[in-house]
């Protein structure tokens, strides 16, 4: 079955032509946002309206000129209530990804008038340098090169409300000194395929005049969500999360209100057999989106559930997580000053124990008004540990299928037992130039809870190793620090590249296991990488 679909996929891209496409980790929503204020501020203008102008996102990115804001008083377009988070690193992924175009907008002439058809293609090669890598037993060099290509093909409107789209994608590590692993590796994959039933104005309009349509998706998804740190595509390790099920959408990204719900069994991953969904597994929720409320805060309160029913494979518990939460981000007028907030509380049970936990993240940031747009900004992240190992109680915070990539440059971080305080400068010293550095403190909110990457973790072959945990809580609880440093140049209007650096200097809780586990310690670790994107249309 699975090869039947890859010849039928390779059909579908032999046909695709070549164009212009962009594939950035943050910068097309953010453009979009100022276009979009600039929009709304001439076009109130225009009719006299009551509605308040809203102040629109992300200096860091954002590069509207005068003549497109004219083209857009023309045509009059409608404004969104869509305001982007200047919160770092923290924007979904587009729906479609961001690499893919509208054929009709691709800027080849023949197809300017097929407005149905959405593709993509696009090829990213990273070189790693990894010395001393606190996530692993064995501490040699690693110098891998990491291959990831990607193309899309979707279908809208011309057969409405019915509507499909699938991607396709193939990851794989070369010149490394470990073995494939599912993080690195996945060969010739569908991260997406799906219907959709999309019903444009079954809900009205909005008072902008931006229709509100329902849709219904049924197969699979990757899918990224809020800030990314508890449903991620996770666009930076070189394989996908991805998901398959259900997805309702009332609403879209440019209206007041909108609600996002789904239940999807999550997919697991294997390097060169075809994917399965793990059927003992759902994870489901829903999100809303509330914009008009004020002109300086966009609301999301949420839920999320996890559910494990263990009777179903030896060896594994019965789990049943709920997740009720409550973000907030914005912009507060004519100061520069931003922030973003999520608060979330946990319960439910974990195998024979009660769940309790919580988690929360506070970010606040000023951008100046200088030409390279310079943004500090100072964060804090927690997430509850396990007290007490036999206390019956399981006070670790479940991070569900997020993203590592905000919490440390070098991905050693993740959503769980964890206090994080970080600072972070971001500038642009022209328009294709784009600077970010930071730093970080790492603290294990419980000593006596694991730092579930260090030491191979729950992924050693030895069952419960048990070199990433002191029960005790004698080993400390400082994890450590890190610097880290990132540039980002569009070359061409085809390429994208990318340089970073992080230094991480390990505390005493490092210091400590690595000496229980191998009898030394390094004391610090260091992490370079050279990217480059190639794109397509």
């Amino acid at each position: 079955m699975k090869y039947s679909q890859q010849i039928a996929l390779l059909s579908a891209i032999s046909i695709l032509p070549i164009g212009l496409i962009q594939a950035d980790e943050s910068g097309i929503q953010f453009g979009r946002a100022e276009v979009i204020k600039k929009v709304t501020q001439i076009v109130e203008a225009d009719v006299n309206s009551k509605q308040p102008v809203n102040a629109q996102a992300n200096e860091n990115n954002s590069q509207a000129k005068t003549g497109d804001a004219s083209k857009s008083k023309e045509s009059k377009k409608p404004a969104s209530y869509f305001r982007a988070s200047s919160s770092y690193s923290t924007q979904p992924e587009s729906d479609p990804p961001r690499y893919v175009r509208t054929l009709s907008k691709s800027g080849i002439e023949a197809f300017k008038d097929i407005n149905w058809l959405d593709v993509g293609l696009d090829h990213r090669t990273r070189y790693e340098f990894r010395s001393n890598n606190i996530r692993r037993t064995d501490l040699r060099l690693d110098q891998p090169f990491l291959l990831r290509t990607r193309a899309y093909v979707g279908i809208k409107e011309i057969l409405d409300p019915l509507r499909f789209a699938v991607e396709l994608q193939d990851s794989r590590r070369y010149n490394g000194n470990f073995p494939h692993d599912d993080r690195d590796f996945n060969e010739f994959e569908l991260i997406q395929t799906y219907a959709e039933l999309y019903f444009k104005g079954a809900l009205g309009e909005d008072d902008q005049k931006q229709h509100r349509p329902i849709r219904f998706r049924a197969g699979r998804m990757a899918y990224e969500a809020l800030d990314r740190r508890l449903i991620g595509r996770n666009e930076w390790r070189n394989t996908t999360n991805t998901f398959e099920g259900f997805r309702i959408n009332l609403g879209q990204e440019v209206n007041n209100w909108e609600i996002d719900t789904w239940a999807y069994q999550p997919v697991k991953r294997f390097p060169t057999t075809f994917d399965q969904r793990i059927e003992n597994q759902w994870f489901f929720g829903v999100i809303g989106h509330w914009r008009e409320w004020s002109d300086i805060i966009t609301l999301q309160p949420y839920y999320m559930g996890l559910m494990q029913d263990g009777s179903k494979v030896p060896g594994q518990i019965n789990r049943e997580i709920h997740a009720p939460a409550l973000r907030g981000y914005g912009k507060i007028p004519n100061t520069g000053l931003d922030y973003d907030f999520n608060l979330i509380y946990q319960f439910g049970s974990n195998g024979g124990q009660r769940h309790e936990a919580h988690g929360y993240t506070l970010e606040a940031g000023h951008t100046f008004q200088y030409g390279w747009k310079p943004r500090i900004s100072a964060f804090y992240g927690y997430a509850s540990g396990d007290r007490h190992p036999k206390d019956n109680v399981d006070n670790r915070f479940e991070r569900f299928f997020g993203f590592a990539r905000p919490w440390s440059a070098d991905d050693y971080i993740v959503f769980e037992n964890i206090k994080a305080p970080k600072i972070k400068l971001e500038f642009q010293p022209s328009k294709d130039l784009r600077i970010d550095g930071g730093y970080s403190w790492f603290w294990l909110a419980s000593s006596t809870d694991r730092f579930n990457n260090l030491l191979d973790g729950n992924n050693s072959a030895i069952p419960n190793p048990g070199f990433n945990r002191d029960p005790t809580g004698k080993s400390g609880d400082f994890i450590g620090h890190a610097f880290d440093i990132r540039a980002r140049y569009k070359l061409t209007e085809h390429i994208n590249t990318t340089v970073g650096y992080s230094h991480f200097t390990s505390g005493n809780f490092t210091r400590n296991r690595q000496i229980a586990a191998l009898g030394r310690s390094p004391g610090s670790s260091d992490f370079f990488y050279v990217e480059v994107v190639i794109s397509a249309f």
